[in-house]
């Protein structure tokens, strides 16, 4: 089989393009890897066969450089490591789709909405899906408004790995928080804290490039580890259904993987109903019986590499139906199993380092 050359932006920090490297590791496909970074020091430089330095995915540079990168290595489909590298790349396809380079995201549509996490909440509402109490706020006058307790405040754009994300527990709190959260952003999202940190899931569900659906996957996670968990604190609201724990998810997720139908099934609705065209990440806590979601990030999950290990290879996939025009089978089996994480080094030899190609000039 002929080699495919691929490039994975934004390959060190423990993000999604470390993901990507560890999932195309597990391929049977033969693959060519080319990674990004804006540090020497980046784990991905070790674990690729070539490495490029590019400047930050906010430069002015940035696209030139990522598209010289594509013409000279021969880059067949690039992978954005990065929310910030997601976003622009995605305005930005038709440059590299009239380059013959293919891109393994979703719709500009599906990013559009699912990167704005009002503009979730509000498509979710509109379609008739469970979520939980919510508010945009813009102002401190905002906050008034809110009359459930605990809540989560979040960035409405950004914040992945749960960055800037808090927990009020009270009003006292919520000003707190919230008033922070105003001094760095125009509007932050707050939702009603629901459920019990036992029942939290991530859900994959992967669509065809042509919006058929190909299959899904889900993770019950163990935020309660301590490598899961953002925030772990005293339930002190006396709402005995949410635990004698309140916990945030960190964004390194592990647990039981496996179909879980109780939510790949109404996930499986969601992506239908974004006419999603590629990866979306589900996440979201069973309550009462049902599943409300929380957010959805429109890209391939942290943990994908987790899923591959059973057998659903997301980059793999995106890789065999766009760039050697396969037929992906409709709910192919994978094994379920227990996956944990922890924390493993790698030597960055000096003499790799010196052969990465500097493009931030």
């Amino acid at each position: 089989m002929e080699k495919v050359n691929v490039l994975i932006t934004g390959a060190g920090g423990g993000g999604v393009g470390e993901q990507i490297i560890k999932c195309l590791k597990l391929s049977e496909l033969s693959v060519y890897m080319i990674c990004t970074d804006i540090g020497r020091a980046s784990k991905g430089f070790a674990e690729v066969d070539k490495g490029y330095l590019v400047p930050k995915a906010d430069d002015p540079r940035y696209l030139e450089k990522i598209l010289k990168i594509c013409k000279s290595e021969g880059v067949k489909i690039i992978f954005p490591g990065s929310e910030k590298e997601l976003s622009i790349i995605s305005n930005y396809r038709a440059l590299f789709e009239s380059n013959d380079i293919c891109l393994g995201i979703n719709s500009k549509e599906v990013i559009d909405v699912c990167m704005d996490k009002n503009k979730t909440l509000d498509f979710l509402e509109k379609n008739c899906i469970e979520i939980q109490k919510h508010w945009n706020v813009a102002s401190h006058e905002d906050m008034d408004k809110i009359d459930v307790f605990p809540v989560v405040l979040k960035p409405s754009v950004g914040g992945g790995g749960s960055a800037n994300t808090f927990v009020a527990q009270d009003k006292k709190e919520l000003e707190l928080f919230g008033e922070y959260l105003l001094s760095i952003y125009d509007v932050f999202t707050v939702q009603e804290y629901i459920g019990d940190p036992e029942h939290e899931y991530t859900v994959g569900v992967m669509s065809g490039q042509n919006g058929e659906y190909i299959n899904s996957i889900a993770v019950k996670k163990n935020i309660l580890s301590g490598l899961s968990n953002r925030m772990k604190i005293p339930n002190r609201t006396g709402r005995a259904e949410l635990g004698d724990i309140i916990a945030i998810s960190s964004g390194v997720s592990q647990g039981r993987i496996g179909k879980f139908k109780e939510v790949t099934e109404p996930c499986k609705k969601i992506a239908n109903a974004l006419k999603s065209k590629g990866p979306i990440n589900i996440q979201g806590r069973i309550h009462n019986g049902k599943f409300y979601v929380f957010e959805i990030n429109p890209r391939i999950s942290g943990t994908s590499p987790l899923r591959a290990m059973v057998g659903y290879n997301e980059p793999e996939m995106l890789i065999r139906e766009r760039i050697l025009g396969e037929t992906i089978q409709s709910d192919f089996e994978y094994r379920e199993a227990d996956i944990v994480r922890g924390l493993s080094e790698i030597l960055i030899d000096d003499e790799k380092i010196k052969n990465i190609t500097d493009f931030t000039t």
